[in-house]
């Protein structure tokens, strides 16, 4: 016997549509890169979403081709976020931090036919628009007046005025919600970017869960800061959970530095932020620097890697802001758990909760985890017993796109369950805490680098036999590359030498701080480098710039 409930399905396109109507007047402010405010509201930005979707479609496109964006946090961009995903196209946010010859990569790889930019990345676009042979448009994220007279890039069109011609009325297509809707490229161990394809269903379900009042307990009265780059899983699903809660929206666009997000919280009067500890590092150094209180933010949200604690004490004893860890993957959407005390931490000591919300968190409704020994036995919930973290949900990877990297083989489901590479302990109250990372991939302010990427970069100097690639700790980046090399016999590499040689292959943020020449590098019998080992053998080693 089935239930006798409408079926209707769980699309994106309804998040916009419901803040239209029951949210209408809800504001949407954005820091432009023209430098000025920009304000808006929820019924603005449906209505010019669905502008969006009639110009793609008179742009000929089919249901399912994909439309990039090359663009910071901004009104335009989430104006994407429901126009081009709502319309049944897939959106693909790339990360404008990556080499522009990645950048090219990945756009081939998506097959993107549309690329819409904000003007910072002009040079980008500029540099790779010949490289992309599937693209047949490109959008500039401006008025048709800011255009360039030569802008280097032919038959470059304006997005003011790609929807000006177009009738804000649209009948959003009746999807199945399993179409997919949105795709982020991640880092793997295999050193290539792979695509994680989200769906309508999948997002939706995440952004209920997220604003539930033990994830991130989004209401109509919060107005939220999301400093973390809507080109990153989109920006945690926030947009969506916002449009779903009709909160107040504030993007910072290119004004990431202190003193631009602390201006911006308190003209707006922001009470949440979310964003990865670099930023919240900087905003607490200008804070200082200059005797400066927060009067109106009361929590944020800090992911992308371990916040210090040192951080979480400063937010909460000097400025009176909850701090709530978070944890999760690109190939979970990302959000997996999320720090919030239970009853009964309550009446325990300011000590004790400490320790709890240096914890990743609780699995949020949707997400189940367990911790396996090498042999895949599941282990207790103690606390104290560490193995290897696996997940499952509705918003979990299942493949990746066009199966790059090979799932099956590189990160094969193992009854279900999604490996994630992290190595993780669960106490009794099912917080759940990452003791170690599997990966040799390195974080560093939030980013991931490929540690493979950067040795094969090396191995390709004409002086280098031999390269490893390990992350130092360090207390702004959280951790930094640093490459370790043996030298062809007779041959002659300096340091100087070998980081130059980075120059125009990665992007500076993701060169090595320094180069380490060894006699030989640890190699175990199948001939696989030990970097367990070298780590090791590096315990002592100092990073160039903490010296």
């Amino acid at each position: 016997m089935l239930g006798l409930m409408q079926n209707q399905a769980l699309t994106i396109s309804s998040l916009i549509e419901f803040a239209d109507r029951h949210h209408g007047e809800g504001e949407i402010v954005s820091r432009r890169v023209e430098g000025d405010i920009h304000r808006h509201t929820y019924k603005q930005a449906a209505s010019r979403s669905r502008q969006l979707a009639n110009a793609l479609d008179a742009l000929h496109l089919q249901p399912g081709e994909r439309v990039a964006s090359i663009a910071w946090n901004g009104y335009r961009h989430l104006e994407m976020y429901f126009g081009v995903s709502g319309s049944g196209r897939v959106l693909h946010t790339i990360n404008p931090r990556m080499h522009p010859e990645q950048i090219a990569w990945v756009m081939h790889h998506a097959q993107d036919q549309v690329v819409c930019f904000d003007m910072t990345f002009l040079p980008i676009a500029k540099a790779i628009h010949s490289k992309c042979p599937s693209v047949k448009h490109w959008v500039a994220l401006c008025d048709a007046d800011k255009l360039p007279a030569d802008t280097g890039i032919p038959n470059l069109q304006s997005y003011e005025a790609l929807l000006a011609v177009q009738p804000t009325t649209y009948a959003w297509p009746d999807l199945d919600e399993n179409t997919a809707s949105s795709m982020c490229y991640t880092s793997g161990t295999t050193g290539n970017p792979k695509a994680v394809l989200y769906s309508h269903r999948s997002t939706v379900l995440h952004a209920y869960a997220a604003a539930l009042p033990d994830v991130m307990c989004i209401s109509a009265r919060d107005a939220i800061l999301p400093v973390v780059p809507m080109f990153h899983v989109n920006a945690w699903g926030i947009p969506y959970s916002a449009a779903l809660t009709g909160c107040k929206l504030v993007f910072p666009g290119p004004g990431m530095d202190g003193k631009s997000v602390y201006d911006l919280i308190e003209l707006e009067k922001v009470t949440y932020a979310a964003g990865v500890p670099t930023v919240w590092q900087m905003l607490l150094s200008h804070m200082q620097a200059n005797n400066l209180t927060f009067s109106s933010l009361k929590r944020t949200v800090i992911g992308g890697s371990a916040c210090p604690p040192a951080m979480i004490a400063a937010f909460n004893d000097l400025y009176g802001v909850e701090v709530l860890h978070a944890w999760g993957m690109t190939e979970m959407s990302p959000l997996g758990t999320l720090c919030t005390l239970k009853n009964k931490h309550l009446s325990m000591s300011d000590a004790h909760k400490v320790k709890v919300h240096l914890k990743q968190g609780r699995a949020l409704y949707g997400i189940d985890m367990k911790i396996v020994d090498g042999e895949g036995d599941e282990l207790p919930w103690d606390g104290r017993s560490c193995g290897d973290l696996l997940v499952k949900g509705p918003w979990v990877l299942r493949e990746y796109f066009k199966g790059e990297g090979d799932t099956q083989t590189v990160m094969p489901l193992i009854d279900g369950w999604f490996p994630t590479g992290d190595v993780a302990s669960i106490d009794a109250d099912g917080y759940m805490q990452i003791t170690d990372r599997s990966k040799d991939l390195i974080k560093s302010g939030g980013e991931w680098i490929s540690s493979i990427d950067i040795e094969n970069i090396a191995v390709a100097h004409p002086a280098i036999a031999m390269a490893a690639c390990i992350g130092m700790k360090h207390p702004k980046w959280d951790e930094r590359p640093i490459v370790a090399v043996v030298k062809k016999p007779g041959a002659e590499c300096t340091r100087e030498e070998l980081l130059a040689f980075y120059a125009g292959k990665a992007a500076k943020w993701q060169v090595p701080d320094d180069v380490f020449f060894m006699e030989a590098i640890p190699m175990g019998a199948t001939g696989k480098m030990q970097k367990s080992k070298l780590r090791e053998l590096l315990k002592d080693y100092v990073l160039p710039d903490l010296r």
